[in-house]
């Protein structure tokens, strides 16, 4: 469990009282739209803390391609606004109301509910929003934790589950966060990959760097259409597809899936809806399903198989066997240039950029 791993560790802490007089700094929309023209920077007095309530001062939080499809008012979860956006994050603890048992002032801590407005320097949660993480545990790692691990660690384990087995993984869009998330957790998990990626000018070196990450084989959506690597032997038909791009792409994983296997679709990044072919339903039989972290977290909010599930992934990470994906840090104030850069493709495409508040 989380408990079992976790550090305690002390801070000089300068926050004593009440925290009716703090301001927290924080970006908030009152319509959606544009992130660049619809988020405002504004400063906000904090209400006292209430009984359940713990204060966090933040370090780190992501800019998520579903952050900014919130703000836009296309994501299925519509806010009430006005709203700070962000899905997760990692801060320390500065005041815990009266009736939290569960965490001490210093404590590192994540956010595991989404929707809890991360985008924000100081901040007050309910405590059963957070969960201790390790001190040793890195900013990166921590404020990109909840969201794709925790979708990479579901994606493997819920449908055709691959751990020690034989069988192989195909997936698109590799080079995404949670497709590197996944090659990562299959190394570790001693099960080969098949991972396609759209070519590009620069396309040696993403191979390359997903090869250091554990990857198999690396395929542009050209190559993966006339491989010989099943041919040839070079590897089996994997059983397990994983599809967050659609369109074509989502065919030509069903066209690689031997007898029987699955496709998981978790995104859409090509905005194109999910193509199959007839054959695989009729003379394969294959299964085509979805996955929706959120939908899954609020089943699992009472169960134990979420904390293992963080417990589990902490420890890769902490052995540099699950590293945060390629990023950049990102002054608070600086905030515009880490939105614009995710609302083009390259944001989209496994480069993550995260808010620095410290």
């Amino acid at each position: 469990m989380i408990a079992n791993i976790h550090s305690k560790f002390s801070l000089k802490h300068t926050l004593k009282g009440s925290v009716r007089y703090l301001t927290s700094k924080q970006l908030v929309f009152s319509e959606f739209g544009n992130p660049s023209k619809v988020l405002k920077l504004e400063e906000y007095k904090l209400p006292d803390l209430g009984p359940n309530d713990v204060l966090v001062r933040m370090l780190a939080a992501p800019v998520n391609p579903a952050d900014i499809n919130t703000i836009q008012g296309k994501y299925p979860v519509k806010l009430k606004l006005p709203c700070i956006p962000g899905n997760e994050g990692v801060g320390i603890v500065e005041k815990i109301g009266s009736e939290v048992k569960k965490f001490c002032l210093g404590n590192k801590v994540i956010l595991t509910m989404p929707a809890q407005g991360t985008w924000r320097n100081l901040a007050i949660f309910s405590s059963s929003a957070l969960t201790a993480v390790p001190d040793a545990l890195r900013v990166p790692e921590a404020a990109t934790l909840a969201v794709n691990p925790c979708t990479s660690f579901r994606l493997l384990n819920d449908f055709i589950p691959v751990r020690g087995t034989n069988l192989v993984v195909i997936q698109n869009g590799a080079n995404s966060s949670c497709g590197q998330n996944i090659i990562q957790l299959c190394k570790a998990w001693g099960i080969q990959t098949i991972n396609i990626v759209r070519n590009r000018p620069e396309i040696n070196d993403l191979k390359k760097y997903l090869i250091t990450l554990g990857a198999t084989h690396v395929l542009t959506e050209e190559e993966a259409k006339t491989t010989p690597i099943f041919k040839n032997k070079e590897i089996e038909k994997p059983s397990l597809g994983l599809n967050c791009v659609g369109g074509q792409s989502s065919s030509l994983i069903a066209k690689h899936l031997k007898h029987s296997g699955c496709m998981v679709t978790y995104g859409g990044m090509s905005r194109n809806p999910v193509t199959i072919p007839t054959s695989a339903f009729i003379f394969k039989n294959l299964t085509f399903q979805g996955f929706w972290m959120t939908a899954w977290n609020k089943k699992a909010s009472n169960l134990s198989a979420k904390d293992e599930m963080l417990s589990e992934i902490i420890v890769l990470m902490l052995k540099d066997k699950l590293k945060a994906p390629t990023h950049q840090m990102i002054k608070f104030d600086n905030y515009l240039e880490a939105i614009s850069n995710t609302l083009t493709s390259k944001g989209f495409q496994g480069h993550k950029y995260i808010l620095d508040f410290r």
